[in-house]
């Protein structure tokens, strides 16, 4: 379970906000009077939530201790299916309302099929044993092969209107994929801190045997951390398949990395039981930013993904200090403090 005090979680989020801080005024200055504009701030806002929904995606499984490869190829499937229904059968002239209707059945179905992968997922890695990580990458493999096969690798492009508004659209100034992951975020930390499935998950991640012993039916958490996440991955690829105006199998590849990345950053453990979501937003804010000011600078973007593996390294490097080095001094400082007193 997760201690709210715990030293481990407090090192890392006290240093995201100074790192928040620090990489606005070092792009405000290499980039005097273009960075800091509202032109680009907007463009972050609608670029963030596509990643921002894959890490939420990622994060029930990386804090019980698990990994889900196939969060990608999963949004990418149902974004094809909702996309090949959306411009089969809404006509051109459709309404706003018959729009909605198709939007809604669309939207079900394809959360269907991420319940049957996520349950499927979850059933292997409970019931057969089989690892977290070999199990998401055949099932990976598996989704991805049969998504080029029906679709020969070609896009499904031409979405209706009302969906193109959900990838595009403003509400009172506010872009609608960060109101959509926002929602998700608000969602998602309820339930890790505020349901007994939440406590489930942590205990989980922390240690899965004795969770089990202690009454819990791990096999089921386990199940239902994996069809969380693969609801989260139809939102995902609800978003950019509104954002792109179309969906394929080839979109959000180099995403993965940058969802572990943004977790470890926002405090999460790499061995289960602890992590924040709101950990985790604030890292990908920082992610963005960097991104973002990379990008107005003019770095390729072959370079820029080679130091998001070198900001990973990099973080579990400070997070191995941590625990190896500064966390023992810091309950040595506070056990000579408590033996002082008494």
């Amino acid at each position: 379970m997760q201690p709210k005090d715990s030293i481990l979680m407090k090192v890392p989020a006290l240093g995201l906000p100074a790192l928040l801080v620090g990489t606005l005024l070092f792009f405000s200055m290499l980039m005097p009077g273009k960075f800091l504009s509202a032109s680009t701030f907007e463009s972050m806002a609608f670029q963030m939530p596509e990643l921002g929904l894959l890490t939420l995606a990622m994060f029930l499984p990386f804090v019980s201790a698990g990994f889900n490869l196939a969060i990608i190829v999963t949004a990418n499937l149902c974004s094809l299916l909702v996309a090949w229904m959306w411009v089969t059968f809404i006509p051109a002239d459709a309404g706003i309302v018959l729009q909605l209707i198709w939007l809604v059945i669309g939207f079900a179905s394809a959360c269907v099929i991420a319940l049957v992968i996520g349950g499927g997922i979850g059933a292997m890695v409970a019931y057969a044993g089989v690892h977290p990580t070999l199990t998401t990458l055949g099932v990976m493999t598996l989704i991805k092969g049969i998504g080029i096969a029906v679709t020969g690798g070609r896009p499904i492009r031409g979405m209706p209107p009302v969906i193109q508004y959900i990838g595009n659209g403003t509400v009172l100034g506010v872009p609608m994929p960060l109101v959509v992951f926002l929602l998700a975020a608000i969602i998602t930390a309820v339930l890790l801190g505020r349901t007994q499935l939440g406590k489930q998950v942590y205990m989980s991640g922390s240690n899965i045997n004795a969770t089990y012993y202690s009454g819990v039916d791990t096999h089921k958490v386990l199940i239902a951390i994996y069809m969380y996440s693969s609801l989260m991955c139809v939102v995902a690829g609800l978003v950019m398949t509104a954002r792109f105006n179309s969906a394929n199998m080839g979109y959000g590849d180099s995403y993965l990395l940058l969802t572990v990345l943004a977790i470890i950053m926002g405090g999460a453990d790499p061995n289960g039981g602890f992590g924040k979501v709101w950990g985790a937003v604030l890292a990908l804010l920082v992610l963005q930013i960097i991104s973002t000011g990379l990008n107005l600078y003019g770095v390729s973007p072959h370079i820029s993904l080679a130091m998001w593996g070198v900001v990973l390294i990099f973080t579990l490097a400070i997070k191995y200090c941590n625990r190896r080095w500064y966390i023992p001094w810091v309950q040595r400082r506070q056990a000579e403090k408590r033996l002082a007193v008494a």
